[in-house]
């Protein structure tokens, strides 16, 4: 990471080379932009002193943007004409000395920048919790006595204690105006060793403004009774009152962190084990692409196989996809104009408290672009890579750049289709498929999210995550039992949780106006035996477009029914099908209830968990965060997120601007497999052309055989002898 000092100042001109509307912020404007904000608030408030939250591209408004684009915003129709767009930028900022937060937005105009407006935020309203804040947690209470007296009485030195800032999640002890982090705690016995291994059985909160602890929380523990079942060490899971000494009220013995080092770097595993080494039975395998990539970009704007896309980083959401078109035989088809992970949530399942205030928005609460990686060639990804920047604002106002955040590249993906004539002297033809990734790994504290966005040549779009990293885990006595986690290592307890995403898809399929249609797959009503169904194996397709917002915007998924949906655009048909154009949303495979009651803590902040599917009218673009804007220490869903958006007027979602919010996700009952390092779990969602092309719109990818693939081994022909070439029939290309 590399941090750019304050004080540059942005041109006319370089603004004028910017390639693309939606272009994120570059790190020139970032430093502008911030001290804008500074010399705004000294000249014209009574603000002494600024630390800066975020700062971000204000986007312009959507058909701004496609008029600027040449993009159609009805089917076959011509682009609106241009018109003036103004770059403008966001920023939450704290006003350091009353604790208190402010949003402004600033403006680029006539060759400068100037604040357009200054608003201090509601109280309860807090900005994402920074990476500075979450490292400034662990020194905070690394130094507080009473945390270092409570790790000593366990065996762990000031040095040794380390922590994971976690947002308060919800704890109605405290006042809303303050702003608060829980401390997860572990010991660290030496540089390097796996931290994660060794908990401790306290969990300080800090006021992160003021810089001190607050409060110590010690969690229960779990007892057997004599007829087998289990029961808590107090009465009781609910919060007990704030006390400067808590412990007593546990009733419970302490409980020493486990000493065994469970570590993932090769040489510290070799330290602790003399018998481990790394297999060494693994041959090269190696990505070549001796004639470059397939793809071009320019800037941030990538054209790759007939689809463009304009490729961003955001603070919050990581990546951000927008205007993604193709090129169907010379007419560009717009598909999507914004596709992005706009939130997602951790609920932990163990009752008592305080483990209930486990429940991580990632996005909301932190910002997934913040702690993205810097991504190593031939490491994260493999062949010919091109990488982008990420750029986000520190406390000081000064932008600090991820170099390598983003990654692209192609990859074989199989085959894309395949046929043989089985007669005899018939022909047959295999067409290989290549896709296109777009990456990024972000790091959140313990767990690791891998963010791949994939783009087909049959038209398919797919959105992959894969989940690594190590569990969070909470430490147990030798004879606890763990009726709500895994024991997964001695005294390492790993809860059960449930990671659940919500995707954001801002469609334009052939235009603006949109519509969702519902299937449900049913059989006939019809019994075996009767004229219209003589042998019982009928089965139909029953189609219905959602119209209301509030009646048909929250929709959930019928397994029985094995319901799916389409985003549609009802004013234009297919030659043959005389379907609406559209495309599929496939989403069976990461299908999960919320397993918290309805009125549960985590189901009051996070709505949009509730349900599989939400459709709703898109409102100028500000319908982005489906649990708000301001998600840290929320006690309810706020008025700017899904659940209360769906409710808002009985407004038409059928044949209008809308948007869509996915919900997906996987529940985690950990195993020991998981330990010390979970093994990729994989989730996804495909979107699929339906009745949108006339036909394969991969009929015309080449054939390929790949003159480099050899046999695994020698062969002994009939002569006895060795020969490494091997004569297949030439299926690719015949």
């Amino acid at each position: 990471m590399h941090l750019l000092s304050t004080g540059s100042s942005v041109t006319g001109n370089k603004l004028a080379e910017m390639e693309h509307p939606l272009d994120p912020l570059t790190p020139d404007e970032i430093n502008a932009v911030t001290l804008t904000i500074r010399r705004y608030t000294a000249e014209h408030t009574d603000i002494k002193a600024v630390d800066f939250n975020n700062c971000a591209l204000l986007p312009p408004p959507k058909r701004a943007v496609l008029a600027a684009l040449g993009i159609p915003i009805t089917p076959g129709g011509k682009p609106e004409t241009p018109s003036k767009i103004v770059r403008k930028a966001e920023s939450d900022f704290f006003d350091v000395v009353n604790g208190v937060a402010y949003n402004a937005v600033v403006a680029f105009d006539d060759g400068e920048w100037k604040v357009e407006s200054l608003q201090l935020l509601p109280e309860g309203a807090q900005p994402q919790i920074t990476v500075e804040e979450l490292i400034h947690c662990e020194v905070v209470v690394r130094n507080d006595p009473k945390v270092q007296a409570l790790a000593k009485q366990v065996g762990v030195e000031p040095h040794q204690i380390f922590a994971d800032g976690w947002a308060i999640g919800w704890d109605d002890r405290f006042p809303k105006n303050l702003r608060l982090q829980q401390a997860l705690l572990f010991a660290r016995f030496s540089q390097h060793d796996n931290l994660y291994a060794h908990p401790l059985d306290f969990i300080p909160v800090i006021d992160s403004l003021a810089g001190k602890v607050i409060q110590i929380d010690f969690p229960p523990s779990w007892r057997k009774k004599s007829d087998g079942d289990v029961e808590l060490s107090v009465s009781t899971t609910q919060p007990l009152p704030l006390s400067d000494d808590s412990f007593p009220v546990a009733n419970r013995a302490r409980i020493p962190p486990p000493l065994a080092p469970h570590d993932f770097l090769p040489d510290l595993m070799e330290k602790a084990d003399p018998n481990y080494k790394e297999r060494d039975d693994l041959k090269p395998l190696h990505v070549v692409q001796p004639e470059g990539v397939s793809f071009k970009m320019k800037g941030h704007v990538l054209e790759w196989q007939k689809w463009k896309m304009h490729i961003a980083f955001s603070h919050r959401e990581g990546i951000v996809l927008s205007t993604i078109t193709y090129n169907d035989d010379g007419e560009i088809r717009p598909i999507f104009y914004r596709l992005s992970i706009a939130e997602m949530v951790v609920p932990y399942g163990a009752p008592e408290y305080p483990h209930p205030r486990k429940f991580a928005f990632d996005s909301g609460e932190y910002g997934m672009g913040t702690v993205a990686n810097e991504l190593s060639l031939g490491c994260d990804c493999l062949g010919k890579i091109h990488y982008l920047s990420g750029t986000y604002v520190t406390h000081s106002g000064a932008a600090l750049v991820i170099k390598n955040a983003i990654c692209i590249h192609e990859e074989d993906a199989g085959v894309l289709w395949k046929h043989s004539d089985f007669r005899p002297g018939g022909r047959s033809r295999t067409v290989r498929s290549r896709r296109l990734v777009v990456s990024m790994v972000c790091t959140v504290a313990n767990y690791e999210y891998i963010w791949n966005y994939y783009f087909y040549q049959d038209g398919n779009v797919e959105v992959e995550i894969r989940l690594t990293g190590i569990l969070q885990v909470y430490v147990t006595a030798s004879d606890e039992p763990t009726p709500y986690g895994i024991t997964v290592a001695p005294g390492i307890n790993a809860h059960y949780h449930q990671h659940i995403f919500s995707l954001r898809v801002d469609p334009m399929l052939d235009g603006l106006q949109n519509s969702v249609i519902e299937s449900d797959i049913v059989g006939l009503d019809a019994p075996t035996g009767t004229n219209e169904n003589f042998a019982g194996n009928g089965f139909v397709v029953k189609d219905r477009v959602l119209k209301s917002q509030v009646e048909d915007g929250a929709r959930d998924f019928n397994w029985a029914n094995e319901r799916r949906w389409r985003i549609a655009n009802l004013n234009k048909t297919h030659y043959a099908s005389g379907k609406p154009v559209s495309y599929a949303i496939m989403t069976k495979g990461t299908v999960l209830p919320l397993l918290a009651k309805p009125d549960s803590w985590i189901a009051r902040r996070a709505t949009f968990a509730h349900k599989q599917l939400w459709v709703v009218r898109d409102e100028e673009g500000s319908r982005l965060f489906p649990s708000g804007k301001y998600v840290p220490q929320t006690r309810e869903g706020p008025k700017d997120s899904v659940g209360k958006w769906v409710n808002e007027g009985n407004g038409s979602i059928e044949n209008e601007d809308i948007v869509l919010f996915l919900t997906l996700g996987t529940t985690h009952i950990p195993r020991p497999e998981d330990w010390p390092v979970m093994p990729v779990e994989h989730l996804s969602v495909l979107f699929k052309p339906s009745s949108f092309f006339t036909n394969n719109p991969s009929m015309d990818v080449p054939g390929t055989k790949d003159r480099q693939s050899r046999p695994a081994f020698d062969i002994v022909n009939t002569n006895g002898q060795h020969t490494n070439a091997a004569n297949g029939t030439a299926c690719c290309a015949n």
